[in-house]
């Protein structure tokens, strides 16, 4: 098939918005690079991706008077490509492959270049939001940490099964079994001890069960195969915690070298109701205040969020929320508002969008968080979930908290939290006076009932 030649399309109308504007097809080993024909003698070169073949693009690029280049979001493979062109002073554009790839006929890399630097060049295209690169070096950072969370969970429950398999059950008498008591034990059990009353004065003064209680469940058959099971898989416990102990050192380093927009000393101090919200997950330094020194608000004071959410959503969105031009695009971009497919005046259906985006993920946690709060988000959610269903009142709860988010970022103002009782009188005025105007409407006048 021969590749397409933009100066044969009929779109001499059309004014180029970018007129030095380069195409790229990223795969796993090579990369099709596209200009206009009047721009190189080669307006189509490929390069390999080794890190040398990609300077060597950046210095044809530059070659050819390009200032922006078009690339589609190819797995991982656009992210060196993306960082050595943008180093290099160029505009890069992250395009998603669905906005572009319904198109027939196009069965080639060089195809797919030269259509990419075709609509690039007329600004068909929509760039996809990339942080700064100070919080995209941040974004690693904490995407790392949350991986090797959910790799340890896994020995968590291999520990969970050894000891099932010895018939001790003291997942039964212990709510987490990697807690101060749990530990304990269960390090006890790997060094030896198999007295079951021994075992049970190793419990925390501030554990609920007697040690007569977590003795009795840890009388059990101590079979070596599956002591050897529990002891690797403590081991691999221990390690992953290391991990993640040298993965807050990073990221407490990372937080000190942004430049802050507010003293740490202005920091409000932390209301009593979320004092004893701290997660075993949440980072062992103080996130807090780092958040708080970076963004100039304190996020962890909304109801809903805590350190961690906080920090996936400012490591996915970053501190300045100027690249979204209303609270309607930033609440489009986490998929927590509803698109609307409207045809003829007429709405066909309206849903959120599918999309795997960790900044909405978290806003939806938040909602789930304040379920059965006596706070306005919590009355907010009630209200919805009788009357649309709880999965949809949890998105639209979401929705709330993003926009109250939001503002506070753009417009640098404090949460300012109300009770339950005034959000259910705001809502009670607004209702009666809807029903006012619906009353007036029809012809018709509300009475309040005597008595």
């Amino acid at each position: 098939m021969q590749p397409i030649r933009t100066e044969s399309l009929e779109w001499a109308a059309l004014p180029h918005i970018n007129p030095h504007a380069a195409g790229l097809d990223i795969s796993a080993t090579e990369i099709v690079a596209c200009v206009r024909p009047d721009m190189s003698v080669t307006p189509i070169r490929t390069f390999s991706t080794y890190t040398p073949d990609l300077e060597a693009l950046a210095d044809w690029l530059q070659a050819c008077h390009v200032t922006t280049v078009a690339m589609e979001a190819t797995g991982v493979y656009w992210i060196p490509v993306y960082e050595i062109l943008e180093s290099c002073g160029f505009k890069v554009y992250l395009v998603n492959a669905r906005h572009i790839k319904n198109v027939p006929g196009r069965k080639t890399d060089i195809c797919d270049g030269q259509w990419v630097q075709t609509l690039h060049t007329y600004g068909l295209l929509t760039n996809s939001f990339v942080p700064a690169p100070e919080i995209r070096a941040l974004r690693a950072y904490w995407r790392q940490r949350a991986n090797l969370i959910e790799h340890r969970a896994a020995h968590i429950q291999h520990m969970q099964k050894a000891l099932q398999q010895m018939n001790l059950h003291l997942t039964e008498v212990l709510s987490d079994i990697t807690g101060v008591t749990g530990l304990q034990i269960l390090r006890a059990i790997v060094a030896g001890e198999r007295d079951a009353q021994t075992l049970g004065q190793l419990r925390d003064q501030r554990c609920r069960r007697s040690p007569a209680e977590i003795a009795k469940a840890l009388t059990g058959n101590y079979r070596p195969e599956h002591v050897f099971a529990l002891k690797q898989a403590l081991a691999l416990y221990d390690f992953y915690t290391a991990q993640i102990a040298d993965c807050d050192a990073e990221m407490e380093r990372q937080y000190a070298a942004l430049q802050p927009i507010a003293d740490a000393a202005d920091l409000p101090p932390q209301t009593s109701r979320k004092r004893n919200s701290h997660s075993k997950n949440a980072p062992q330094f103080d996130a807090r205040t780092q958040l708080f020194r970076i963004t100039g608000v304190d996020l962890v004071a909304v109801t809903g969020l805590d350190e961690s959410s906080v920090q996936t959503i400012i490591s996915e969105i970053g501190t300045d929320v100027s690249r979204f031009p209303t609270v309607k695009h930033f609440c489009s971009w986490l998929t927590v508002a509803p698109h609307n497919a409207i045809s003829g005046g007429k709405v066909l259906h309206s849903r959120t969008l599918k999309a795997r985006n960790r900044a909405g993920q978290a806003f939806r946690m938040a909602a789930q968080a304040v379920m059965r709060t006596q706070t306005p988000f919590g009355a907010f959610y009630r209200r919805l979930a009788a009357r649309i269903g709880k999965e949809q009142a949890i998105v639209a709860t979401a929705h709330k908290i993003a926009r109250v988010v939001y503002a506070m970022l753009k417009h640098q103002r404090p949460f300012e939290s109300t009770s339950q009782e005034a959000y259910e009188r705001q809502h009670q005025e607004r209702e009666l006076k809807r029903l006012k105007r619906r009353a007036a409407d029809l012809g018709f006048q509300l009475v309040p009932q005597s008595g």
